[in-house]
């Protein structure tokens, strides 16, 4: 059969990626002339700084149960799952950019559908609403941001939907062969545990000097700021009438003839409060400009950045488009409280010394060393290894092969299955390597056993990644964030 090569056609489909994929981290050097709320826009949609945070976790959480709870960030760094993470929200807003061009909708309906279906917000086996906002909450997420997200998933999946393909007699027959091909094998895992390096000063400092672009300081900003103090004033009948008249459309539930009802003045009178401590912070930050400020208030000093931002992203973003000649923000309501920001000093991103990077360098060093090591003792190993034998095995048995997890063994099998060669090595995407040795291979009888279904997923995945390059062209991709 010269093993595998009469059905290296179908190594095209199992090649194939699917379109869609399963902490806090830094992201580079932010470009803050564009919108702090964005990290890039693809055509008409916006990608946002939480949705980039929340699709690095889910791609992060997969490889570290992969990992077996051993991924770190210098791992993921290796990996480039920052860029990984951006790509696939590309990829989705392609595709969001595809289904506005053509009016397609999610109704609140097919949401909430989705939702009470989901098992995990069920209590004795209906859904149960205040679970659903403990769940999001516990998980960072309000109930906007969650529905959002899932409205955007449904639009994709529906949109891919009407691209789905039946598999044609042809590729039905070729996927089923392989499907039946089976291979006894002598096999060897390798992993990291078996290798040793040396991390040494020495060692780290000569590493970092090739690498210290990639270290470097978050940008930041010197700030003063200023506290409106709230205005509270009491108002006369007349003054609280004369408010109520002239904004009657924000009182449809209040009314009076006669006496004012108490629930009305409090009300009126935080509003009135509330728009003399808007006209207050006006004043202030007009005097601060001048630099006439009056000397009992209080201003206080801070540094923004990414990481370390005591106010939101949106007035940081304001810090960061200020400068010298203008810098000064009018008076922004924040935690209720209305603040006048002066920007002191910008602190642009500069590279970080040996020692403050030193700890991130020997984790990205240790990695790289290692995974260099165990490529060159597999090469050494291969012509003389003796490892474990299989009985004979499918590219189905994911479980059957000893010392490999059920996700390793598949990964390693469909690898093991589109190779040519009788001896080689393949390389998990964990960083083990398992080295076989092809003993004996035959045809078993064929079964049709989820062939279509395959086929259908493959040939969907193949075209989705055509539809890619072709919405590329066509839509316009931005990215706001450095380094991505």
């Amino acid at each position: 059969m010269q093993r595998h090569r009469k059905w290296l056609v179908i190594t095209i489909w199992i090649s194939t990626i699917a379109f869609i994929g399963a902490g806090f981290v830094g992201w580079g050097q932010y470009n803050y002339g564009k919108k702090a709320s964005a990290v890039a826009k693809v055509g008409d949609v916006e990608i946002s700084y939480r949705e980039l945070q929340q699709e690095y976790g889910r791609m992060y959480s997969y490889f570290n149960r992969m990992f077996q709870g051993k991924f770190d960030e210098a791992q993921a760094k290796s990996f480039g799952l920052q860029k990984q993470a951006l790509n696939q929200l590309i990829n989705q807003a392609l595709i969001l950019n595809l289904s506005n061009s053509y009016n397609l909708r999610v109704s609140d309906e097919e949401v909430l559908n989705v939702i009470k279906a989901e098992k995990a917000f069920e209590t004795n086996g209906a859904f149960d609403k205040d679970l659903y906002k403990t769940i999001l909450s516990r998980n960072n997420l309000s109930t906007k941001e969650y529905e959002s997200d899932l409205r955007k998933q449904i639009l994709i999946s529906k949109t891919l939907s009407m691209l789905s393909i039946k598999p044609t007699a042809l590729e039905e027959q070729s996927l089923l062969t392989m499907f039946n091909i089976a291979d006894k094998i002598n096999y060897k895992v390798l992993d990291m545990s078996m290798i040793k390096v040396d991390m040494s000063d020495e060692k780290l400092k000569a590493y970092w000097e090739g690498v210290k672009s990639n270290f470097m300081t978050e940008p930041s900003f010197d700030v003063s700021y200023i506290i409106q103090a709230p205005v509270s004033k009491e108002y006369t009948d007349g003054e609280l009438t004369e408010y109520y008249n002239a904004h009657k459309s924000a009182f449809t539930s209040i009314t009076w003839n006669e006496k004012i009802p108490d629930s009305a003045r409090k009300l009126i009178t935080k509003m009135l409060n509330d728009e003399e401590t808007k006209k207050e912070s006006l004043r202030t930050f007009v005097a601060y400009k001048k630099g006439e400020l009056d000397k009992n208030i209080a201003v206080k000093n801070v540094s923004l950045s990414s990481s370390k931002n005591i106010f939101d992203a949106d007035i940081l973003k304001e810090v960061s488009e200020l400068t010298d000649a203008k810098p000064y923000l009018k008076p922004r309501v924040i935690n209720d409280q209305y603040v006048i920001i002066k920007l002191d000093k910008m602190n642009p991103s500069v590279p970080k010394t040996f020692e403050e990077a030193k700890a991130q360098v020997a984790a990205m060093y240790a990695s790289q060393a290692k995974e260099n090591q165990l490529q060159q003792l597999a090469q050494s190993s291969l012509a003389t290894f003796n490892g474990k034998n299989t009985d004979f095995i499918t590219a189905k048995d994911v479980t059957k092969v000893a010392g490999l997890t059920e996700q390793e063994g598949s990964e390693f099998l469909s690898q093991l299955f589109q190779n040519n060669k009788k001896r080689g090595f393949v390389t998990l995407s964990n960083k083990k390597i398992v080295l076989f040795n092809i003993l004996e291979q035959k045809l078993l009888d064929n079964s049709k056993e989820n062939v279509d279904s395959v086929i259908v997923k493959l040939r969907t995945d193949l075209l989705n990644q055509n539809l890619l390059k072709v919405l590329k062209k066509r839509f316009k991709t931005e990215i706001f964030v450095e380094g991505l």
